[in-house]
């Protein structure tokens, strides 16, 4: 006599296991983002300073040599998404583990490849114009993963870019600013993300709503209005912008979430899809989700982009 009480529960352990194999078979790869970087002025003494715990590089800091990591899952669809990671620090430090890495894993279990970038962070020792220094790998991100879309199965037409924090203004500025050209690239394809993911994101730099570190370590201390205006991505937005999940905590007061309201309602105004989420409770820096309403926003996140078919 079978007995078929068993069977959900030995699905329910193979489910198990192969999502803990989609972590355990990661292929991840890091590598150089440009063969030259733009720009770049060459400063003996600006070295890059990591931040690592028990073996594990968390967060990274001076950043001189970008980098682009790619977090393959085992197992993936022909014609599959991929996902642009950007680490949130105030554009004076990157976040890797919690807001890179742990990311990327996540998004491969899901079977979704992910690529953590690691941005320059604006400085003039070390770029002509620490404006649009990020950007400039951001846009090669973007070109970067379209052009070997091939290589890891994905289609050059679902790539994302996720930002947290100050990577959200990031992502948003490579969502706004994708056909500004602020270098040559030896490829040909668009710089523009297919959709953008942002997460209690820096969006604006105007002084009554922005991240002030951000702004400073961007801008500089007395930013012109015209360069506020700029790089203050809510007023960029345009019918072509990509599509977005946003997700904010009401009680976040380092970055305000007028940042994402004034984002999503510059979408709805253009007629681009976009989808906001305002947490009662989770203030900033929650990465993944810790606690409070804020926890769940993964689960959100992945019905998004079931319902826009990206997964």
């Amino acid at each position: 006599m079978k007995n078929t009480a068993s069977h959900p529960f030995k699905k329910y352990i193979l489910s198990f296991l192969l999502f803990l194999g989609v972590f355990i078979q990661i292929n991840a790869q890091e590598m150089p983002l440009w063969k030259k970087i733009p720009d770049e002025i060459k400063a003996a003494d600006y070295k890059e300073k990591e931040n690592v715990t028990d073996g594990k590089l968390q967060s990274t800091s001076l950043v001189t040599i970008p980098t682009i990591t790619a977090f393959i899952p085992a197992v993936t669809k022909p014609n599959q998404t991929a996902v642009i990671i950007l680490p949130g620090g105030g554009y004076q430090h990157l976040a890797i583990d919690k807001e890179g890495t742990k990311v990327a894993q996540w998004f491969n279990s899901l079977g979704i490849p992910a690529f953590v970038l690691k941005y320059r962070l604006p400085s003039d020792l070390i770029m002509k114009n620490k404006n649009v220094g990020p950007l400039q790998d951001a846009q090669e991100a973007v070109r970067y993963v379209r052009q070997n879309a091939a290589k890891w199965n994905i289609d050059p037409n679902k790539i994302g870019i996720l930002g947290f924090s100050a990577g959200g203004h990031l992502a948003t500025t490579a969502s706004t600013h994708y056909d500004d050209k602020v270098y040559e690239s030896a490829y040909k394809v668009s710089a523009r993300p297919d959709f953008s993911l942002l997460i209690y994101p820096v969006i604006s730099m105007e002084n009554a709503i922005t991240h002030k570190g951000s702004q400073s370590n961007l801008l500089g201390n007395n930013p012109t209005q015209d360069l506020i205006d700029s790089f203050s991505n809510e007023k960029k937005v345009t019918a072509q912008t990509p599509p977005a999940f946003l997700i904010h905590a009401t009680d976040d007061t380092v970055v305000l979430p007028e940042n994402s309201i004034n984002y999503y309602l510059a979408l709805k105004k253009n007629g681009v899809t976009a989808e906001l989420h305002l947490y009662e409770k989770g203030g900033h820096g929650f990465g993944l989700g810790v606690k409070d309403t804020s926890k769940f926003w993964t689960r959100d996140c992945e019905e998004w982009l079931k319902a826009n078919s990206y997964n």
